[in-house]
């Protein structure tokens, strides 16, 4: 049955269910995302990636700064849709929105809820170790991401991945689980359960100065960061004066007793540093304004050997 949906979203991953949507049987018939926002080294004024597709095939375009107000609302409601469908948005919808659409609202949500509900659950599942991840469907309540579940699917988390590699692995994932549950909304809505009440985490939106490398920390917790926080929020160390952006590292299980952030040497993969359990290898690097060179690349023009990073 084709239905009428209003679609909210902003980033990237949100793009792909919009254009699976786009190339369904369903009708798109309203996109709402955050207002256009300055980025870049320039600080231009830029939209998000959800309005440029939008655009691109002619769908309605809302960029309310909030749906909390009733001139919101109103626009909303306009639209007469028979679901709403909600991914990585960043706007919380009140329980006015929620009860608009004739079949409510729901959300593609990026991990096994009830772990890491909240802003940034592919990062925090890396960073943290876990073994699996993956897209839950969920009819939205007032709560944040408490909603029942519709539907899973689950995607392992392998030991080289990045947060952009599984963020590329699920985004399809979703578009297809999307798909699969409008199919025949009303049976997966009959068969919705709800959440467990243990085992509940929070993915708290990431920021930039989380990046800093903190040496005493395990390479084995470092390692994950690192790829937790790659292409964003990045991670990075100092060395006297000098940022040294990291793009990629693994851990080394043998001890030393040379000082925290000591670099000991250079081998065929890359740096090793000490941390405070084991010791880092890193792969590539970059300094400020300069190219992400490998480790080898990096040492032709800046010995680190013996030196202490911070």
């Amino acid at each position: 049955m084709p239905l009428n949906i209003i679609f909210a979203g902003t980033p990237e991953f949100a793009t792909y269910p919009l254009q699976a949507l786009l190339n369904s049987e369903h009708k798109v018939v309203a996109v709402f995302t955050q207002p256009d926002r300055p980025a870049g080294r320039g600080n231009k004024l830029t939209p998000p990636p959800v309005k440029v597709l939008a655009e691109a095939n002619g769908i309605p375009v809302h960029q309310p700064l909030s749906l909390k107000d009733t001139d919101s609302q109103a626009l909303v409601a306009q639209y007469n849709a028979d679901v709403m469908i909600v991914v990585a948005y960043g706007l919380l919808l009140p329980q006015a929105v929620l009860d608009l659409p004739k079949f409510g609202c729901l959300n593609i949500h990026g991990s096994l809820l009830p772990r890491w509900r909240g802003a940034a659950p592919i990062a925090r599942a890396i960073e943290a170790g876990d073994k699996q991840t993956g897209i839950d469907m969920m009819k939205m309540d007032a709560g944040l991401d408490t909603g029942d579940i519709l539907a899973r699917a689950v995607l392992p988390i392998l030991t080289s991945d990045t947060q952009q590699q599984v963020h590329d692995s699920l985004a399809p994932m979703g578009a297809q689980l999307l798909l699969e549950v409008l199919s025949d909304l009303p049976i997966y809505l009959a068969r919705a359960h709800k959440q467990p009440t243990e085992g509940v985490t929070y993915a708290h939106k990431l920021k930039k100065e989380e990046g800093k490398i903190d040496w005493s920390l395990s390479a084995d917790v470092l390692a994950r960061k690192i790829r937790a926080f790659a292409p964003w929020p990045g991670t990075y160390c100092t060395w006297g004066e000098q940022t040294l952006k990291i793009g990629m590292a693994h851990a080394i299980h043998h001890g030393t007793s040379s000082p925290i952030g000591t670099v000991l040497g250079l081998d065929a993969q890359g740096l090793l540093v000490v941390t405070g359990d084991g010791v880092l290898c890193l792969h590539t690097l970059q300094r400020a304004g300069g190219k992400l060179l490998s480790a080898y690349d990096f040492s032709k023009g800046c010995d680190l050997v013996g030196q202490v990073l911070s």
